[in-house]
């Protein structure tokens, strides 16, 4: 049984990334219902945290049908990450994470997120003043190194670590690696191959569907996988990966019927959550992921981004499962 700090989560959990403008609580919840083991929320700035600035503190909500679920803080000073891991805790999260990994420039570019895989001493100290901030147990998120010339992941876990980290999850890219590169999984196995590393490793990066996660576990002995953008209107993607890796049967795709129902839900829920016009809004980066690969589709997306009314979005889905009845998408 694989344990972040004293918390089970599974023989071989199957994580939900934290995914900014993705992982909110409508789409949580969707990839929850579909067996996602442990979920992250989107990243927070530490300094919007600590500035009680709206769309910050908004990201600290979730439900108790989430748990085990992580707040995800990034920043580039350490005082507020301090105060902003305090300020998390208030919020009874199960688990802490640090964003280590986002690549966006303007993160970088502050020394936060990837950009401090520039400075490891200062990652380390960053992350040991963290977890003494916080009783509860903190994990990491990050990537191999900066760029092809320092690729320091195998120090960087070990250094981490020994400040007090209860798991680390290692996207195979460097910061300067472009997602169409093939993510370099010998180098996560190379941390968990490593007789220093106690830790659970669990592995992110080209986990595309069931084969890819099977392919991964089986040759690169990691502690679980940890799923980002194969989840884009896929939440089906949990349940398909654990139902091949306990069976080596490939789950049937969800048909059209199926699709749109799962896209009513995540509307329903977007606005919920958001109050009413944001999350029809909000709610609009989703459809082309839900909906891919049907033909001739194009007419039917220009209605759903475009309609504010969710009463008429309802009658423009009920349009699209009739249209394509009986045809699985295969995305």
């Amino acid at each position: 049984m694989i344990k972040i700090g004293n918390i089970e989560v599974g023989e071989f959990p199957i994580l939900l990334a934290p995914m900014e403008d993705v992982s909110d609580p409508p789409f949580r919840y969707l990839c929850k219902k579909n067996g996602a083991d442990i979920m992250y929320t989107e990243f927070i700035s530490s300094e919007g945290l600590i500035r009680d600035a709206e769309k910050s503190v908004k990201k600290l909500d979730f439900l108790e049908f989430e748990r085990p679920i992580g707040i995800q803080i990034f920043g580039h000073n350490i005082d507020s990450m301090i105060q902003a891991a305090k300020y998390a805790e208030q919020s009874k999260p199960d688990i802490l994470d640090i964003n280590y990994g986002c690549p966006v420039r303007k993160v970088v570019s502050k020394g936060a997120g990837s950009g401090i895989l520039n400075d490891i001493p200062k990652m380390v100290k960053m992350t040991e003043a963290v977890v003494n901030a916080t009783s509860l147990p903190v994990t990491v998120k990050t990537r191999l190194g900066y760029d092809n010339e320092h690729r320091d992941i195998i120090e960087i876990a070990e250094r981490l670590q020994d400040v007090g980290i209860t798991a680390i999850t290692i996207h195979g890219r460097t910061r300067t690696m472009k997602t169409s590169d093939a993510a370099e999984w010998n180098l996560i196995a190379d941390v968990k191959n490593n007789p220093r590393i106690s830790i659970p490793v669990f592995g992110n990066g080209d986990v595309n569907g069931p084969e890819s996660a099977k392919k991964f576990k089986d040759k690169f002995g990691v502690d679980g996988l940890m799923i980002g953008r194969a989840s884009y209107g896929n939440p089906w993607i949990f349940n398909e990966i654990k139902h091949y890796l306990d069976t080596g049967e490939l789950l049937p795709k969800p048909d059209i019927s199926a699709r749109v129902k799962t896209c009513i839900i995540h509307l329903r829920k977007s606005i919920e959550w958001k109050n009413g016009r944001r999350g029809i809004f909000e709610m609009r980066r989703h459809y082309g992921d839900y909906f891919k690969g049907l033909p001739n589709f194009k007419h039917f997306k220009t209605q759903l981004v475009s309609l504010e009314d969710a009463e008429e979005i309802y009658v423009v889905l009920d349009k699209v499962k009739n249209q394509y009845e009986g045809f699985t998408p295969n995305p």
